[in-house]
């Protein structure tokens, strides 16, 4: 018997070691993974860069507290700012924890206008955490299913829907904040229109709303740019990072504006391991690793090599709904619940994931080449093809 809360159904299947986009397990089988640890181990497992940079860091110093100033925070936050555009960031150990961060910026900035009632517009099928305020803003019942009363203070309406929108800011003078995913990924890997975050950035200008990206999965490269924001050229308010950020260890960023962050005072808001020089340092060299090895570039280059190999291989079933993806977040949807692909594709040696009960979605490190990619598409086609035959 387990000492450990059952809270996740596991795959019966223990890893002891990796490298690169392999993994092996407790009986010596080799696995490819095209998950990377759900978008955390972006350079995949074990990088020497960071294996390196962690074990002199751990040697040295890991943690003081946020009492006191702390070098791998500075120069982190620095670089993030100069990748983003947005000045200030605040540190913490998940997505979830920063995008508590975002609202909170979002509730305090509107009772700093006087407004009693801060409401954030929110999407249908998002994911933004399982914490609290997080768990409400997420657009998924069946993770909320039992644990009412969420919080007030929010307003759903569908992805993808500029009208849906609008209409809210005539309906509701309470909102301060639009919180939304560029790319949804737990959703179903939902590609919004070309257009989408241009409107969104247009009607939060309108309304005098904060625009807050929640790029915990998108972010860090995975798009085939820095943040997804980017493919649309505007600048959001607020951006949330975690995942690839860290390459596997805990770390997640809330970045803003000056202008919006400086809403935060002293004691508004902290994180007593958040930011620390171990986590930091790790981050610091994944951004290094991207850029010196031109893996963002490469993203996209091989997320388009994958998705052609996909509709070239499944164009003839009408079983595939769609195939959806951008950089290296790629989603196939099918026409019925796949859940047991996952269990299939562990029988094959091969890691990915089923989201939104009908789509394999595939998150690969952006390390992965084409060769391995080339076998990802391959094996994940007829495991399609042999789940419709029966």
């Amino acid at each position: 018997m387990s000492n450990v809360m059952n809270t996740y159904t596991r795959l019966p299947v223990t890893f002891v070691k990796g490298e690169g986009v392999w993994l092996w397990d407790s009986d010596g089988n080799r696995y490819l993974d095209a998950l990377a640890g759900i978008a955390v181990c972006g350079l995949g497992h074990c990088h020497p860069r960071i294996a390196d940079v962690l074990c002199e860091q751990a040697r040295t110093l890991i943690h003081t507290s946020n009492i006191y100033y702390i070098e791998q925070q500075e120069n982190l936050a620095a670089r993030l700012a100069s990748l983003s555009g947005l000045e200030k960031a605040f540190f913490c150990n998940s997505g979830a924890e920063a995008n508590e961060t975002a609202i909170k910026l979002a509730r305090l900035s509107g009772h700093q206008k006087g407004i009693s009632l801060p409401t954030i517009i929110v999407m249908e099928h998002a994911f933004h955490g399982r914490t609290m305020a997080t768990l409400t803003a997420t657009g998924n019942r069946k993770v909320q299913a039992g644990f009412e009363p969420l919080l007030s203070g929010f307003v759903r309406v569908p992805y993808n829907n500029l009208e849906a929108v609008k209409q809210v800011a005539v309906n509701n003078k309470n909102v301060v904040a639009v919180l939304v995913e560029p790319f949804q990924g737990e959703g179903g890997v939902n590609i919004p229109q070309v257009h989408y975050l241009q409107e969104l950035r247009k009607v939060c200008d309108e309304h005098d709303w904060l625009l807050m990206l929640d790029e915990v999965q998108s972010g860090v490269g995975r798009s085939g740019k820095w943040f997804a924001f980017q493919h649309s050229g505007i600048v959001p308010d607020v951006m949330t990072l975690a995942k690839g950020l860290g390459s596997g260890v805990p770390i997640g960023a809330c970045l803003a504006r000056e202008s919006v962050a400086s809403i935060f005072k002293p004691g508004n808001h902290a994180s007593t391991f958040g930011g620390n020089s171990l986590v930091c340092a790790a981050a610091i060299e994944t951004l290094a690793v991207l850029e010196d090895e031109k893996l963002i570039d490469h993203a996209k280059e091989l997320g388009a090599f994958m998705h052609e190999g996909f509709r070239a291989q499944l164009a003839d079933m009408d079983q595939v709904v769609e195939i959806r993806s951008q950089g290296l977040m790629i989603g196939i949807e099918l026409a019925r619940p796949c859940g047991e692909l996952v269990k299939r594709a562990l029988e094959k040696k091969l890691l990915l994931n089923v989201t939104s009960d009908k789509v394999v979605r595939l998150l690969p490190a952006l390390v992965m080449r084409r060769e391995e990619a080339k076998l990802v598409v391959d094996t994940t086609c007829q495991l399609i093809k042999d789940f419709f035959k029966h």
